[in-house]
């Protein structure tokens, strides 16, 4: 989803949808206000059939926008289209009701902290802009004696605004933050930093989806450690952990930036190549076992060696879907365990680029 620089750009279609529901409540939670002040002060007849022209329309806008489809697709563009008709509506009733002396002057504060919201700082500071040139227009300087006095009863007025727009600029910003780094953690494998199963199976199941739609292959390989309870047992967790992050380390230095890693459990890991058959797959399994195989761990004691095997399996070579791909990837990798390790294995049993056990 593209959005201007003016925009907050880290908000997913999912939080476009929550917020487009919660501006919604807003909107309708002005027109009940406009509604509720015609009721208690009952304006002049002119003002009153202005007010209801004006909330009759703004209503029309919400319904159309929210409820009849006619704006399907939520964006920032959407929400922010949104804000300018409600400052443009409030600018109208304050216009009915004694301009900045009505006691509806408060609703542009729905606007500010709508946009600090959803849209960011930047959008933020060019709605402040606007009502601001609002309150200007709205203004009567005619009975101010002196337009220092004139201008600093405005900006007195305005402050309150200004200071809502900044707290709750920042609260969003923070809020923001601590919702990216919670996903971050529930998608991440906290020790390796590569991504969780969870993550690996919504992203695994869009390419598989992709791949089928437009008959593309793609490759899961099986990557396992060698070496990891060797390590264990001899050098501790600590210097089990830090040959996990090698071997992540080692596979990442052979992956493009559209292919997927996450750890499979314990000491194995799966990595999915879109847009990859089995014989260029196999290529790249080669060159991920042999950067293993040359890296070195250290430890306290001395330098230590460590291999890993492969297994490979392709759609729609091997299988039809992802789940039997997988399956048969697990496969291979079993029989390169069998097989002597540190080497790699091609559904359904093709065994290549052996090398000599340690």
């Amino acid at each position: 989803m593209k959005n201007s620089l003016i925009f907050d750009p880290t908000l997913s279609e999912e939080e476009l949808r929550g917020f487009s529901r919660t501006v919604a409540e807003i909107e309708w939670l002005t027109v009940i206000l406009v509604l509720l002040y015609q009721v208690v002060f009952a304006p002049n007849p002119e003002a009153s059939s202005n007010l209801a022209l004006g909330t009759l329309l703004f209503a029309g806008f919400v319904l159309s926008f929210h409820y009849l489809n006619f704006y399907r697709k939520e964006s920032n563009w959407k929400i922010a289209i949104e804000t300018w008709v409600m400052i443009a509506f409030i600018t109208w009733v304050l216009l009915q009701t004694g301009r900045l002396e009505s006691p509806l002057v408060n609703l542009y504060l729905l606007v500010i902290i709508t946009t600090a919201l959803t849209l960011g700082k930047a959008a933020t500071l060019l709605q402040i802009a606007l009502i601001a040139a609002c309150y200007v227009w709205l203004a009567d300087p005619s009975n101010v004696d002196s337009m220092m006095l004139y201008f600093a009863g405005l900006a007195a007025q305005f402050a309150p605004m200004i200071l809502v727009a900044y707290i709750t600029t920042m609260l969003s910003s923070d809020i923001r933050r601590a919702l990216i780094h919670i996903k971050m953690l529930s998608e991440k494998d906290e020790l390796t930093g590569v991504l969780n199963m969870r993550a690996f199976g919504v992203l695994a199941d869009r390419v598989s989806r992709q791949s089928a739609r437009y008959s593309h292959a793609y490759t899961v390989l099986m990557v396992d450690s060698d070496s990891l309870k060797v390590v264990n047992d001899k050098y501790g967790h600590q210097a089990g952990n830090r040959l996990l992050q090698l071997l992540v380390t080692c596979v990442q230095a052979q992956l493009r930036e559209t292919d997927i890693l996450a750890r499979y459990g314990g000491d194995e890991f799966i990595v999915l190549l879109p847009e990859t058959a089995s014989a260029g797959a196999e290529i790249v399994a080669t060159r991920i076992r042999e950067r293993v195989e040359a890296a070195v761990l250290t430890t306290r004691d001395r330098p230590v060696s460590t291999t890993v095997s492969v297994g490979v399996a392709s759609y729609p070579e091997h299988a039809s879907d992802l789940e039997s791909v997988m399956e048969r990837a697990d496969q291979a990798l079993y029989a390169s365990k069998t097989g002597g390790r540190n080497r790699v294995t091609v559904a359904p049993g093709r065994v290549t680029a052996v090398a000599n056990p340690a």
